[in-house]
């Protein structure tokens, strides 16, 4: 447990170095991108003093890393105000985007996956299988306008700007985030169907099943006490992988839903080379996928007591 916690530090600490790097070798100048061609040389120097431009790369890199670990971001160059602010203002609509995408995942996914398992012969078996090569390879903007072009423009059911702001109620917030979470969580439905069959279908060979059936266990007491337990173990590695694509795949179902979200944050911050907003929303990102990483491997030692016993 305590090396688990050391290595995701060491991780955050080697992504803050990356990252710090990859930034200074961006060609432009913010503040010029800011001021204009022609800024007023106090301003212009003002700016540069603020946000350490003129600092050696050592000084700015341990001047930044001390901000950060003071949960200070910085102050964004495009919008003038706190990158925190900007963050806690759009963080609720992607948390909600991407737990209720992995909603679908986990509720859509793994029944998917043991009734495929249940009806693996024939045709069924190679029909789950094209549906789930399909899944995996559409990505999820094109699910997204494929949505929109069914739900929204031919049956009608939903607006085309269907979002909801979180202040007007928790029911309308998720009705206006349907459509975003399955294009999101699209692929990871049928990648997580895939890995249970496959997982299930192993786990009903084994020994220990076939000694159940002939004392004469019943099949649902089998499936649900046995071999769904042990069939979850490499499942749940899956799901941490498919929950780390989903935060990232949020960013760019954002733009085609008009979602102010993070994603919509960055791209902004992109297109006015806003260094310092997206160093922290870069920050954010890998900050989550560390702890989702370390959250994995505790449940996976909760699982599995082999893991247990070897630490």
């Amino acid at each position: 447990m305590g090396k688990r916690i050391l290595y995701s530090i060491l991780t955050f600490f080697l992504v803050t170095i990356l990252l710090f790097a990859v930034f200074q070798l961006i060609p432009g100048s913010p503040v010029l991108n800011r001021l204009g061609l022609e800024p007023d040389p106090a301003l212009e120097a003002a700016l540069r003093s603020e946000y350490h431009l003129d600092d050696p790369l050592l000084g700015r890199y341990c001047s930044w890393l001390w901000d950060l670990f003071h949960l200070d971001m910085g102050r964004s160059l495009r919008y003038d105000l706190p990158v925190n602010q900007l963050l806690l203002q759009r963080l609720p609509n992607t948390i909600g985007l991407a737990l209720f995408a992995f909603a679908f995942v986990l509720l859509l996914g793994i029944p998917l996956g043991v009734l495929a398992a249940k009806l693996s012969k024939g045709k069924r078996g190679a029909v789950f299988n094209g549906f789930c090569q399909l899944g995996v390879a559409l990505p999820s903007f094109f699910v997204a306008m494929l949505l929109i072009l069914l739900f929204c423009l031919k049956l009608k059911w939903l607006p085309v700007n269907c979002f909801v702001s979180l202040n007007k109620g928790l029911f309308p917030f998720l009705r206006g985030l349907l459509l975003p979470a399955l294009a999101v969580a699209f692929s990871g439905i049928s990648t997580t169907a895939r890995y249970v069959r496959s997982s299930v279908l192993e786990e009903m060979g084994k020994d220990y099943v076939l000694t159940a059936r002939n004392k004469g266990v019943k099949e649902g007491v089998i499936l649900r006490s046995h071999i769904l337990r042990n069939a979850m173990i490499p499942v749940v590695t899956i799901l941490g992988m498919i929950f780390v694509s989903i935060i990232t795949g949020s960013i760019v179902v954002e733009q085609v839903f008009s979602i102010p979200g993070i994603g919509m944050l960055l791209v902004s911050g992109i297109q006015s080379l806003d260094i310092v907003l997206v160093q922290g929303i870069c920050v954010y990102i890998s900050l989550v996928v560390i702890v989702a990483y370390l959250l994995l491997d505790l449940l996976y030692m909760a699982i599995d007591p082999r893991i247990r016993i070897q630490e």
